[in-house]
């Protein structure tokens, strides 16, 4: 059989149509690929008989009734509500909660013909940048040799990476929220793509915070990331965030190449401390992108300094309003401890049911919302948040793309950074900007390091041209060729 689980998508479909290899027979393979897995604790829930029992039935269907992905595998963050299975946000609260109905992003996938193969464990909430706040243990990105220090995947969506790293599905789903899908893409050698805030329904997606939190697939490549996001988007009118700006064709000019384009380089991601080959790394993707004919503009996003402060006072602020809902009352965890009152058990079962890191963001999130402080903290945030905004749609009047690196390190060893929570928040330094900004971008395997561990560089698009930004993403990583894997 051909080696299906690196051929890609558009393949895979063409593998299938010929009859080359059945349906049952494709979903099989990667069931056997997920199995052989398990160390890294990647996988949340495997789905594997419902799974086999679609295949069955879509390998009945006639060429005229397949669909865009017919039997085509996918894994699923489990932040995604999938009606029957079980969808905890790696969270302690809500480890035996089963989805009583679909997200529409999954549904869209499923009504396109994609086949579940297993939920993707996460940092608990989406709260974190290396996976390790689960409540599964911590998941291990791929590329570790060394399992006495093993490697982060990224965070939050790891699972999401790691699995897609390893060739573990066709393509996978995350969410991003400051960095969450282009972060792990990152560290994982992957492509991530963060659609404009919009694109994607959020209902059915568990809420972390609410005015940030975006969908988007895991890919090896770019053309396959098209394809994906093509079949996940969707206007939704039980999202009332959701946009009704139609998607282009995301295949239409995806080859045609970026003669002409203007790349921007904003010297405020020119940051001191960053490793040589971070910036090395940048440097090269600059010269590649101008020998394929682009012009490269050095920009200036003036207020990129305080985005991540910003971002740190917004996300958590949402957040404690949206976790508010789980108090032991309605459905998910209740502490089994004695209780005098309501309070207390709402005390008992949050203290019990939370982790860590999500006790210390609702914490924050609560103070910046409190009375006397809401003024000074949220509110000036959100003014600083519409000077971010005008800054890069200032910059958009000149500049097609922006290019920067997707992250200021390689992947680093589990536990490295647990006791220094504003070195960990530190990840999303360059992701974060685009995200307050609801702009889509996308991380890109550029390199390995010195430590032999992906590097990405990330490209951001003006808001609803997700268009530009996979052409320009599919003409550099054509020139990079990066075809280093994992395992």
């Amino acid at each position: 059989m051909t080696d299906i689980f690196k051929s890609g998508i558009k393949n895979i479909i063409k593998g299938i149509n010929k009859k080359d290899y059945s349906i049952e027979e494709v979903v099989n393979h990667f069931i056997q690929k997920v199995d052989a897995l398990d160390k890294f604790n990647l996988v949340s829930e495997k789905t594997y008989d419902e799974a086999v029992t679609l295949a069955k039935k879509a390998d009945t269907k006639s060429m005229e009734e397949r669909r865009p992905l017919e039997g085509i595998p996918i894994a699923v963050k489990d932040i995604f509500c999938t009606i029957g299975n079980k969808t905890s946000a790696s969270s302690n609260i809500l480890k035996n909660f089963i989805a009583p109905y679909e997200s529409t992003v999954t549904k869209n996938l499923k009504d396109a013909g994609a086949i579940v193969l297993c939920k993707t464990t996460m940092d608990e909430f989406a709260m974190g940048s290396a996976s390790d706040t689960c409540n599964q243990g911590n998941v291990i990105n791929p590329w570790t040799k060394d399992f006495s220090n093993p490697l982060t995947p990224g965070g939050s969506s790891g699972g999401s990476a790691g699995i897609m790293a390893a060739s573990g599905t066709c393509f996978s789903l995350g969410t991003d929220t400051g960095g969450s899908i282009r972060q792990p893409a990152s560290f994982c050698g992957v492509v991530g793509i963060k659609p404009t805030y919009g694109r994607c329904s959020r209902f059915g997606i568990i809420a972390f915070a609410s005015s940030l939190d975006q969908a988007g697939p895991f890919t090896k490549n770019v053309e396959d990331g098209a394809l994906a996001l093509t079949h996940m988007v969707s206007y939704d009118n039980k999202d009332s965030t959701s946009s009704k700006e139609k998607m282009p064709d995301l295949f239409k000019n995806l080859k045609s190449g970026i003669k002409g384009f203007k790349i921007g380089i904003p010297k405020q991601y020119d940051i001191n401390g960053i490793p040589a080959e971070i910036n090395e790394l940048w440097h090269r993707g600059k010269k590649k992108l101008e020998s394929l004919g682009a012009e490269i503009i050095d920009i200036s996003l003036p207020h990129t300094k305080y985005a991540l402060p910003t971002y740190y006072i917004i996300a958590p602020a949402e957040a404690s309003a949206n976790l508010a809902r789980y108090d032991g009352v309605k459905y998910g965890f209740r502490s089994g401890q004695k209780f005098e009152d309501l309070n207390e058990m709402y005390c008992k079962t949050r203290g019990e049911g939370f982790g860590k890191e999500v006790k210390r963001r609702l914490l924050i999130g609560t103070y910046v919302l409190s009375s006397g402080y809401y003024d000074a903290y949220y509110l000036h945030a959100q003014k600083v948040r519409r000077k971010i905004i005008e800054d890069f749609n200032n910059v958009f009047n000149q500049v097609d793309l922006i290019l920067t690196p997707t992250a200021p390190s390689d992947a680093f060893v589990i536990g490295e950074k647990v006791d220094d929570p504003i070195s960990m928040y530190l990840n999303d330094i360059f992701t974060v900007p685009s995200s307050l900004a609801g702009l889509p971008a996308l991380s890109l395997p550029g390199a390995l390091s010195n430590n032999n561990r992906p590097l990405g560089l990330q490209l951001i698009a003006n808001t609803f041209r997700e268009d530009l930004l996979l052409t320009g993403a599919y003409a550099l990583e054509q020139e990079i060729n990066f075809n280093s894997e994992p395992l």
